[in-house]
C-alpha cells in the first residue's frame, strides 16, 4: 500500500504531538517509509509544505527528504480534470484558488488500487463546490482515504521505532 500525504497531515503532526524537536523518531520513520516507497507526496503538495517559513519547511528542503517523500511521477492532467469534476459543479477561477492543490493529491490516487490518501480533513458531506473536503471528494472519485491516526496505526509508528 502506498500512502499519499496531504499537506495538512504533516503540518498537523508538526504543530501538535509530533513536533520535529519533540519526536524526531516520527520524522525519521516517515523518511524511512518514503525511501521504501510506501509514503509519498505529489510534487504540488510537497511544494505547498516546503514553501512554508518554519522548521517543517526547512526539514523538507534537503535533497534527501525530497528524494524520499516526493512522488517521482508528474500529475496526470486527465486525472486532475476527473477529480475537479467530482467537485460537482462548474468551478470558477476563484473556486480553483479556494480548492488549492487538493485535486493533485486526489488525482495521484485515481485508478491505482494500492494508493490511498492521508488527510487530516474531516468529512463534511453537505458542503458543495469548492468548499468540499478531501474525504468527500475522494469518496465521490472512488478513492480510499484514511486519517493520519489510521495511517500511523497502519504503518505501526512507535517512539522506540528503529529501522
Amino acid at each position: 500500500m502506498q500512502y499519499l500525504l496531504d499537506a495538512n497531515a504533516l503540518i498537523s503532526a508538526h504543530n501538535t504531538w509530533y513536533a520535529l524537536h519533540r519526536v524526531p523518531e516520527f520524522w525519521s520513520w516517515l523518511l524511512f517509509h518514503g525511501d521504501a516507497g510506501s509514503v509519498k507526496m505529489p510534487a504540488e503538495i510537497y511544494a505547498e509544505v516546503e514553501a512554508g517559513n518554519d522548521d517543517l519547511a526547512a526539514w523538507m528542503k534537503p535533497p534527501e527528504a525530497k528524494k524520499a517523500l516526493r512522488l517521482a511521477e508528474s500529475s496526470d492532467t486527465a486525472n486532475v480534470q476527473a477529480v475537479l469534476a467530482c467537485y460537482g459543479e462548474a468551478l470558477t477561477e476563484a473556486d480553483l484558488i479556494t480548492i488549492g492543490q487538493d485535486p493533485f493529491l486526489i488525482a495521484s490516487a485515481l485508478g491505482i488500487a494500492d494508493r490511498q490518501v492521508v488527510t487530516a480533513e474531516v468529512s463534511k458531506p453537505t458542503r458543495t463546490g469548492a468548499r468540499r473536503h478531501v474525504p468527500d471528494v475522494c469518496n465521490d472519485c472512488g478513492i480510499h482515504w484514511v486519517t493520519p491516526v489510521q495511517f500511523i496505526i497502519d504503518l505501526d509508528f512507535r517512539t522506540n521505532w528503529d529501522h
